[in-house]
């Protein structure tokens, strides 16, 4: 094992602001019980934000972006982890204050870390990554809320995105009717490959007015996009229904009244991959392996990119439009 690698760096000083694949040694990374192999990552909005000088993601400069990475034990303190074995790690720190998946090689604390199911590789753990993860906790806590497939249609906003994509592919495979919302009339053969059973515009979700309650036309929704298209759509769930909610493209503000909730009894989830508990993590990556996994991962996959095209590719997960599905990282 050489004694430098590779590693995607972000740096902030004074109005200095710089993404560059640099050389590290292995002293330069953090403490944890397990050094990892990198061999995949993905590329998510939050990546992108820790690649831009006021996306306020970075806690601490300099840092290795990279929310998601899949490898192999190089080494391990924890007896749980041994040379060899294949690992995931997802959320936390990871990428924000510990160093990232944008690295040929991570140090991870090894509660962050969940071996790797039997049923995925490597690269279909980052095709699914942080993005399917939390698609797949939004429909696991939709059906804990008691959706089932003969309560009617569900709504996945932003349905070429990363959660969008896999939430649709998700609930299909369970058997639910999918509607699927986009602002991309490009990408409606994309959509229907995945299992929508009907594609929508954004205006037939958020039209520009918010009222205090529509007709109900939803028994769920997954949305990944937040502010007033939530607001919007939560005024037409079903009565008892519920939406689960992972995003905030559209903005932090969520300018909606208490009717939809007192009314219709509709349920406001709020989906977090970062800090789920690790029981939970471990099931999620069961069923993404096993009675969720897509048939077609190769789908997903907009782009495969190395360490150098990331500071070009970075910003297009910021201007909107530019991608569908899953962009991964290959470093091996």
């Amino acid at each position: 094992m050489a004694d430098t690698f590779k590693a995607l760096v972000v740096n902030k000083q004074n109005d200095e602001f710089s993404v560059k694949v640099n050389e590290l040694n292995f002293g330069d990374l953090q403490e944890g019980e397990v050094l990892i192999q990198v061999h995949y990552s993905g590329v998510n909005y939050k990546d992108s934000l820790a690649a831009h000088p006021d996306g306020k993601i970075i806690k601490e400069y300099p840092a290795v972006p990279g929310i998601d990475l899949a490898g192999v034990v190089v080494s391990s303190d924890d007896s749980q982890f041994k040379e060899g074995d294949e690992v995931i790690a997802t959320s936390y720190d990871i990428g924000v204050s510990h160093f990232g998946g944008y690295s040929e090689y991570a140090r991870i604390p090894s509660k962050w870390i969940v071996r790797l199911p039997e049923g995925l590789s490597l690269k279909e753990a980052m095709i699914i990554g942080t993005a399917g993860f939390t698609a797949a906790l939004s429909v696991q806590r939709l059906e804990e809320n008691n959706l089932t497939p003969e309560k009617g249609k569900v709504l996945v906003t932003g349905a070429t995105g990363g959660v969008g994509s896999f939430a649709v592919s998700i609930l299909a495979k369970l058997g639910y009717q999918v509607e699927a919302s986009t602002g991309k009339e490009s990408e409606h053969d994309y959509l229907r490959r995945l299992g929508a059973d009907t594609i929508i515009s954004r205006e037939e979700v958020f039209d520009g007015e918010i009222k205090p309650i529509r007709q109900p036309k939803w028994a769920a929704a997954v949305d990944p996009v937040g502010g007033e298209p939530l607001a919007s759509l939560l005024t037409q769930i079903q009565y008892g229904g519920s939406a689960a909610i992972s995003g905030l493209t559209a903005g932090t503000d969520l300018p909606t009244s208490v009717i939809p909730f007192i009314l219709r009894s509709v349920n406001l989830l709020g989906i977090d991959s970062v800090n789920c508990p690790m029981e939970t993590r471990v099931k999620t990556w069961h069923r993404l392996a096993t009675d969720i996994k897509p048939a077609n991962m190769e789908e997903f996959i907009a782009e495969e990119v190395s360490l150098e095209q990331l500071p070009d590719v970075l910003p297009k997960l910021l201007k909107g439009g530019e991608v569908r599905g899953r962009m991964i990282v290959k470093l091996i």
